[in-house]
């Protein structure tokens, strides 16, 4: 009898892998779209960010940032984990690389810990900090996988946060600029492409408006975990200072580097696309003020030095002002854009005024209220995040309003993904289907549509530690067993993903 059992479920696992490849090959042959459907020369990646993979918190001088500190405090994180191994990229990088390779992957991005090259934010260096990531940086190259650097990603060292506040403090700005000048100086020599800040919409308003990430400041009082902050006024003064931030870095990195190393840099901003509610003249208003707040907020300034009118009038006297100088500086503060994209929601008008009553924070100011559903209908199907909604067409319709409205600047795709439903493990259908519907929103908007784009980056090669849902969340293309040595296995999408590069 126990036979038999083996044999059936043996039998059972070839016809669930037969399916899942039979389903990979239907996906791809009936849109005909592989590596090759592409401009020669784009670029495919994975990313990561260096708190979510690398681990090793302890060691080697590393010094403490913002996220151990929340990831630590009782309730922050959905299944209490944190960060401290994550997936211990910091000593399995070799293997990991390999995995990269195999793939056929052109690219990797990855993070620097700020606090690995300065532990106390500023000051001293940390040379064990630069041995590991010139360690990285030459067994990418070494392996034909162009290293993508983000200067910050979230994990602001703890000792500044400690010293003055982090990012409230306009000291900040020197601080970050000159963290940056010494990754120019320790590895643009072979890097080549470098993004400041990432999302630093999502540093401001989850950091500092919901409370909902570190450090975990608000006002609002139905967000119960919140001890400290002011909703109304300290997102849009973090969001100055990191605006600020990005242009010193770019400052430096134009005067000082780029014409002897060659490289281009860049700021990751992220954003929904949004559809409004309904056809009425509110709801189609609404659209364009929920863009302006996720999108606009961060974009508008690097592309003109102002924020947008909506922002403008929404904050009011609460909204800092950029001097003439700060202006020019911003202005043109990029070679590309790096533009993070996952879902899309709708959006209706705040007839009621109901979220101004309620939270008083930029949400309210935008005027806005945004959702996945209209009705009892969402607006498509949704992966494991509460927020995630797979709406292939928002990649090709957001592409197309940064080309209309900017110009239409070089892009690339920083971060494009989702997690798995909890029952699929390494037969995740749904993200073969994701990846190829998004793609093939992204050739349209490309091919058809004449959008500047160069590359695309898949999140996440691997599962990983997805902030403050922990480690519930899988959005990788390796499933990694927690429970087994972390141990690296490659899902179905993993075996489409090397079947497309390699077409």
């Amino acid at each position: 009898m126990l036979v038999r059992k083996g044999i059936i479920v043996s039998s059972l696992k070839v016809v669930v892998f037969v399916a899942a490849v039979v389903v990979g090959l239907e996906i791809c042959g009936a849109q005909n779209i592989s590596r090759a459907s592409f401009p020669k020369g784009f670029v495919f990646g994975t990313a990561s960010s260096a708190y979510q993979v690398e681990g090793a918190v302890e060691e080697d001088g590393r010094g403490a940032t913002i996220w151990d500190t929340f990831s630590h405090t009782f309730g922050k994180i959905a299944d209490f984990s944190n960060g401290d191994v994550a997936v211990d990229q910091y000593h399995r990088y070799l293997e990991d690389i390999q995995l990269m390779k195999d793939l056929g992957m052109d690219a990797y991005r990855f993070s620097i810990a700020w606090s690995r090259i300065f532990p106390n934010g500023s000051g001293e260096i940390n040379q064990a900090g630069v041995d590991h990531y010139n360690k990285l940086i030459d067994a990418l190259l070494a392996n034909g996988i162009e290293p993508y650097v983000t200067l910050y990603h979230y994990d602001l060292p703890q000792a500044l946060q400690d010293r003055y506040n982090g990012w409230l403090n306009r000291q900040v700005i020197k601080d970050f600029a000159a963290y940056a000048e010494t990754c120019f100086e320790k590895f643009g020599d072979r890097v080549k492409q470098w993004a400041t800040i990432n999302e630093p919409r999502s540093v401001t308003v989850l950091g500092y408006d919901l409370g909902v990430q570190a450090p975990g400041h608000c006002s609002i009082f139905l967000h119960l975990l919140c001890s400290e902050g002011n909703s109304a006024t300290e997102p849009y003064i973090v969001a100055h200072n990191l605006l600020l931030a990005h242009a010193a870095a770019v400052h430096i990195y134009r005067t000082k580097f780029q014409a002897e190393q060659g490289g281009k840099i860049a700021i990751v901003v992220e954003s929904f696309w949004y559809e409004p509610l309904t056809n009425s003249h509110e709801d189609i208003e609404a659209k364009q003020r929920a863009i302006d707040y996720y999108l606009g907020w961060f974009l508008e300034p690097v592309m003109t030095g102002d924020y947008p009118g909506s922002v403008i009038s929404g904050a009011g006297d609460r909204l800092p002002k950029f001097s003439a100088a700060e202006s020019a500086l911003l202005k043109g503060s990029y070679d590309y854009l790096g533009v993070n994209h996952y879902t899309t929601w709708y959006v209706a008008s705040d007839r009621t005024n109901i979220m101004d009553i309620l939270l008083h924070d930029t949400l309210a100011d935008s005027g806005a209220v945004t959702l996945p559903y209209r009705g009892l209908i969402p607006i498509g199907k949704r992966a494991n995040s509460i927020w995630l909604y797979i709406v292939p067409r928002g990649m090709r319709n957001l592409l197309n309003y940064i080309k209309d409205k900017y110009g239409n600047p070089l892009v690339f795709i920083t971060e494009n993904g989702m997690d798995d439903p909890k029952s699929d493990g390494l037969h995740d259908f749904q993200r073969i289907k994701f990846h190829h519907d998004y793609l093939t929103s992204l050739l349209a908007a490309i091919k058809e549509d004449g959008c500047n784009v160069k590359g695309y980056f898949a999140w996440s090669l691997l599962d990983n530690w997805e902030w403050t849902v922990g480690f519930s969340s899988r959005f990788g293309l390796y499933y990694v067993d927690y429970d087994d040595n972390l141990k690296r296995i490659p899902k179905d999408s993993a075996k489409w993903f090397k079947n497309f590069l390699a077409s």
